[in-house]
């Protein structure tokens, strides 16, 4: 989100994030004792409930003034999403994909449509939550669309920021702890990788506190998905 060398509230910030990140650690050391990927301990697991996941969902629609959209994890993501969006309009790529709403006419006769979100990864393993901003771009394809998601580790751009911001204040009432996706984007040291460097084909390179918090991807990675038109071509 840029820097922040010469902000005058940077000390306050720096207390903030010293407090987030020693619940990070803590998170770690508790949920895995083996410290290597893919070892959690499933027994000390402490995430929002279902009914609370939508109640968020709900009141970050009211107090964003925008449409949200919850996804729940697959079996490798020990998270949940909320996805609220911001440039675009319903139904948007995200009901048709995850929610079963039928392709709107209009999608029949664009070439292409882009859109951008404000994600919420919400761990399932601790109460921790942060925030993505993702672009999901739809492109007319043979007897379908093809959706392309593009996560950014962190919030850029200026629009979406006052959203992010009223977001972010809104997490503590839900006793989650907003982590800084910036500051959870690197490897932690003394951890051990277990099989996730060979599970994504990525050699020497590491998982970062995200991997081990929320989802098992690499934080920016894009992912890409088929739907079928129902028409012939």
């Amino acid at each position: 989100m840029g820097g922040c060398t010469n902000c005058k509230g940077k000390a306050g910030c720096d207390d903030h994030k010293g407090q987030m990140m020693g619940t990070v650690e803590q998170a770690m050391e508790e949920l895995y004792p083996t410290r290597t990927w893919g070892e959690a301990d499933d027994t000390s697991w402490s995430g929002i409930d279902a009914e609370e996941l939508a109640a968020l969902a709900e009141e970050l629609a009211t107090e964003l003034k925008a449409a949200t959209f919850v996804r729940m994890g697959s079996e490798d993501e020990p998270c949940d999403y909320i996805y609220i969006l911001c440039l675009g309009r319903a139904p948007c790529v995200v009901q048709v994909r995850d929610h079963g709403v039928t392709i709107p006419d209009e999608w029949r006769t664009a070439d292409a449509i882009e859109e951008q979100y404000l994600r919420v990864v919400i761990s399932q393993r601790t109460r921790v939550a942060a925030v993505q901003q993702v672009g999901i771009d739809l492109v007319r394809a043979n007897g379908g669309f093809v959706v392309r998601e593009r996560p950014r580790a962190g919030v850029y751009d200026a629009p979406l920021l006052p959203r992010m911001q009223k977001l972010v204040a809104i997490l503590p009432a839900y006793e989650l702890t907003h982590v800084d996706f910036g500051d959870i984007a690197h490897a932690p040291p003394g951890f051990l990788p277990g099989t996730w460097s060979e599970a994504y084909g990525l050699g020497s390179a590491k998982p970062s506190i995200a991997n081990y918090l929320f989802y098992p991807q690499p934080t920016t990675m894009v992912s890409t998905a088929f739907l079928p038109s129902g028409e012939r071509t």
